[in-house]
């Protein structure tokens, strides 16, 4: 008995040495930083993809971009306006506290806080009750075809913890004032955070109590932000790194010609586009003065015909991009080649609507842009200045860094900016409500930040939220996005084609929504 106990445990040790001996740590690298670690404040496509290794969502969309469960284990639509959920059981936070329905309702309610940018996944949801320990119901306004969905970007945060550490409410995007969560993590994901230094280096170590399976073999993640396109595949081909999530165009043949590297190309379901204030009477900084030309659709649907998108296409992203004349991708419910038609380019068109807009001689506007989010951001918004300017409008180009370009245009303050807007749910109401819809509760406009507002509009948004009968409900997408073509709600450029680039001794999956699924990458 004692010799075979001994066995066991020689095998039990091979075993755990076998494990360490492959475990290996993944260093990646991507032009910005996340926002916060506050997981209701600030809705980032990078910042979400990141805190999915260390919180967890009610449902999650898997390697495959098939929804499944996630911290919940199925759910019945009890009516057209009660949806009852089942919760995992066993789940621990990672200080040890136990995962119930308290957080589950705790959260939801934090996330639909006026601070929280996570309204658009709220949207519709009237109330959130807890059953018992395990069961949650949640009460819509009216039926809610996209709840589930809804419910794969809304992460789960420990009640008690929160309670404990000022962190009841959401950090507000727009304000500077910090709360514990900003700094701070406690979920129940593979991963936990260990350190963030913002700007310079983030640090995840795998949980060690985790509840799920971990099919890859990393065991920590660092993460550096390096903002420089040159400095970032610098990095790669040195070995600094293991991977970059947005090599640029330009460095893509001799990274692809390296024999220690390999690139995984795939289209993202994110569409690259600009916005423009439609609200001021008068815009600041213009030459214009008592009227704010963007608010005449002839004027955007200049600056719309100004913009040679293929020279964009081919020179500016060297064949990377996917031009569209939509505001969202084609693998989004509701994408059709109809609404997928441009405007035409034709700069003497352009300067025939100026002329009769009585901007013969164009004018001065405000054009604010990121620098370190969307692949070769800053020089597609230089190559549209220099076109612009060939029709007599003066753009003054601005950039800045994600930190604080978002809050800047989030508080309204450009006259005309770039937005990137990826599509969690993998449904176009999630576009139009937050880009089209006029501002107001629940996610509503939460994103339209140049004040586009039309009744029509707002009408045909609202009858989608609602529709559960396909057919029709893609009836509505397609007539709103038509409405946003013809207006010039804002104007498409392309969807962006995202090239990762790695060490060949890295495996991980290409996402449409351009995100890591952490545990499953191998690093042999």
């Amino acid at each position: 008995m004692i010799k075979k106990l001994h066995l066991t445990l020689l095998a039990a040790a091979a075993v755990l040495a076998g494990v360490s001996a492959q475990a290996a740590p993944l260093r990646w690298a991507s032009a910005s930083d996340i926002p916060t670690w506050d997981i209701h404040s600030q809705n980032n496509a990078l910042g979400n993809g990141v805190h999915a290794s260390v919180y967890e969502s009610l449902f999650n969309y898997n390697g495959k971009l098939e929804l499944e469960p996630q911290l919940a284990t199925g759910y019945k639509q009890l009516s057209p306006t009660q949806v009852r959920i089942s919760l995992r059981k066993g789940v621990k936070f990672h200080d040890g506290a136990a995962f119930d329905a308290d957080d589950v309702v705790f959260s939801l309610n934090r996330a639909m806080d006026k601070a929280s940018n996570y309204g658009v996944y709220t949207q519709g949801i009237d109330k959130v009750v807890k059953i018992d320990e395990f069961t949650v119901d949640i009460l819509t306004k009216g039926p809610n075809p996209v709840l589930i969905r809804q419910l794969t970007e809304l992460r789960m945060l420990d009640k008690d913890w929160a309670e404990k550490n000022r962190s009841v409410t959401p950090k507000d995007a727009k304000s500077k004032e910090e709360n514990y969560a900003h700094r701070h993590a406690n979920g129940t994901g593979p991963f936990m955070l260990k350190s963030w230094d913002p700007d310079v280096k983030m640090v995840l170590t795998r949980a060690p109590s985790w509840w799920g399976k971990m099919s890859g073999n990393v065991t920590e993640i660092v993460y550096t932000p390096i903002k420089s396109d040159s400095t970032r595949v610098a990095a790669l081909l040195s070995g600094e790194v293991d991977m970059v999530l947005d090599p640029s165009p330009a460095d893509l043949p001799r990274l692809r010609a390296s024999a220690n590297l390999k690139v995984l190309d795939g289209a993202e379901n994110r569409t690259i586009f600009l916005g423009m204030d439609q609200f001021r009477d008068e815009l600041p900084g213009s030459n214009i003065k008592g009227k704010n030309p963007l608010k005449d659709s002839r004027v955007r649907k200049a600056l719309y015909q100004a913009i040679d998108i293929q020279a964009i296409h081919k020179t500016t992203m060297r064949g990377m991009s996917q031009v569209t004349g939509t505001l969202v991708a084609p693998q989004v419910n509701g994408w059709s080649s109809k609404v997928d038609a441009r405007h035409p380019f034709s700069q003497d068109a352009a300067r025939k609507l100026l002329a009769e807009a009585g901007y013969p001689n164009g004018f001065e506007v405000d054009f604010s842009c990121p620098n370190n989010r969307y692949i070769n951001d800053e020089e597609i918004c230089q190559a549209i200045t220099a076109m612009w300017a060939r029709v007599g409008v003066k753009a003054k180009l601005r950039t800045l860094p994600l930190v604080t370009y978002f809050p800047m245009i989030q508080r309204y303050e450009a006259s005309i900016y770039m937005l990137g807007w990826g599509v969690p749910t993998f449904d176009a109401l999630y576009s139009l409500q937050s880009l089209v819809r006029s501002v107001g509760a629940q996610g509503d406009g939460n994103y339209n930040v140049g004040r586009y507002s039309n009744p029509q509009m707002d009408a045909l948004i609202e009858r989608i939220k609602k529709e559960v009968d396909q057919k029709a409900r893609n009836d509505l997408i397609e007539k709103a996005l038509l409405l946003s073509h013809e207006e010039v709600s804002h104007i498409p450029l392309h969807n962006q084609v995202i090239p990762w680039a790695m060490k060949r001794n890295v495996t991980m999956s290409h996402r449409a929504d351009n995100r890591i699924e952490m545990r499953t990458v191998m690093v042999n």
